[in-house]
């Protein structure tokens, strides 16, 4: 029988990414949710990478570039970033951005952001 196990991503340890940018992991088996604190005034970081990534916004206004297209959203809004498209998020405003990011299938680079729930995946 599979046993529950309730996590809350305020009190899991955050990983500072960068200036501004905290970050926690939750997982399922091939599917990762990573939850991101990005505080206006932040270090901007344009990547691509290998992976689809679905955004949803759950707290502040954010302006997402995408290729070449800029997209601003507040709670409630999603966006899908294609693998391999160059992209970036910037706070709008004074409140600090909540941003879940959804990963599938789960990225090996992110393992360590899960290590709180290795106990479940043995």
């Amino acid at each position: 029988m599979t046993q529950a196990h309730l996590y809350n991503w305020n009190s899991l340890p955050r990983e500072t990414v960068r200036k501004g940018v905290e970050r926690v992991g939750f997982r399922g088996d091939d599917t990762i949710c990573v939850m991101n604190w990005l505080t206006p005034g932040m270090d901007t970081n344009p990547h691509q990478h290998d992976f689809e990534q679905l955004v949803v916004i759950v707290q502040g206004r954010v302006r997402f570039h995408v290729g070449d297209e800029v997209v601003e959203g507040g709670p409630g809004s999603m966006i899908r970033i294609p693998p391999h498209v160059m992209h970036y998020a910037e706070p709008v405003g004074d409140e600090v951005v909540l941003n879940l990011d959804i990963f599938s299938p789960l990225r090996a680079d992110y393992q360590h952001l899960v290590a709180h729930q290795a106990h479940e995946f043995v």
